[in-house]
């Protein structure tokens, strides 16, 4: 059977990183190892984590900071290390349903597939949303529309995806600008309709601020990816109607 590393960088996130690490312990695809990056948190996460994983220390592999290096460069340590097929990404304050690593490769491998992702819901102030509307596929220009792809959610085949388009630029907004950098190399994201996470918004995630996010998506569109101001202003459009059809309940 295919093995699974899963990158997880963690920082200040003592309050959600039990949940986050027991939704990977309760899978019932158990050929994984969990590579977390602690990124020189400042509150007790460190310790948090040693505790949970004193059970599964065999299937972890924990790299420590020593000063915070940001998510970007955390999660490319993560990809340094990896040395198996399948790559799976999870942030430390989400949570995994239990078979979503077993529904997730069997998608692939049936369909032959080499990024996938899934469908969610969203978690804030104790209230659960689910997403309403759902790509099938997305090609590099159909994402430009629709920033759907949740970092959570994704899977890759690194046999088939070189792992150079998976490392993230040092930028805000890193995750979708690696996604659009491996799909404008010619490759096709699916997408598997069940809701295997649970995303959860903090009140001082990146998420949470919509007005920033906006910024940071025009920003991606016109410095990443340099397009010009009427493809900009085009797929920036379709991005904002689709972000509020997405939420919608």
């Amino acid at each position: 059977m295919d093995y699974i590393d899963i990158i997880m960088p963690v920082y200040n996130c003592e309050k959600y990183v039990q949940e986050a690490i027991e939704s990977v312990k309760k899978q019932t695809y158990q050929n994984w190892r969990l590579i977390i990056i602690e990124d020189a948190s400042n509150d007790n996460t460190l310790g948090k984590i040693q505790e949970i994983i004193k059970d599964i220390k065999e299937k972890v592999f924990l790299i420590k900071n020593t000063k915070n290096k940001g998510v970007a460069v955390s999660r490319n340590l993560g990809i340094e290390k990896s040395t198996n097929k399948y790559i799976a990404f999870l942030d430390s304050d989400d949570i995994w349903e239990a078979e979503k690593l077993e529904k997730q490769i069997k998608f692939m491998n049936e369909n032959k597939y080499a990024f996938t992702y899934t469908l969610y819901k969203y978690l804030k102030n104790g209230k659960e949303k689910t997403v309403k509307i759902f790509p099938k596929s997305l090609s590099y220009k159909q994402a430009l529309k629709n920033t759907f792809i949740l970092t959570s959610t994704v899977m890759i085949n690194t046999e088939k995806i070189d792992r150079k388009l998976i490392e993230m630029p040092k930028l805000e907004s890193e995750d979708t600008a690696t996604w659009w950098k491996i799909l404008k190399d010619g490759n096709i994201a699916y997408g598997l309709k069940e809701n295997l996470l649970t995303y959860r918004i903090t009140p001082n995630g990146l998420s949470s601020n919509k007005i920033k996010n906006l910024k940071r998506t025009w920003n991606l569109y016109r410095r990443q990816e340099n397009l010009n101001i009427i493809h900009s202003i085009y797929y920036f459009i379709n991005y904002m109607l689709n972000a509020i059809t997405k939420r919608m309940v």
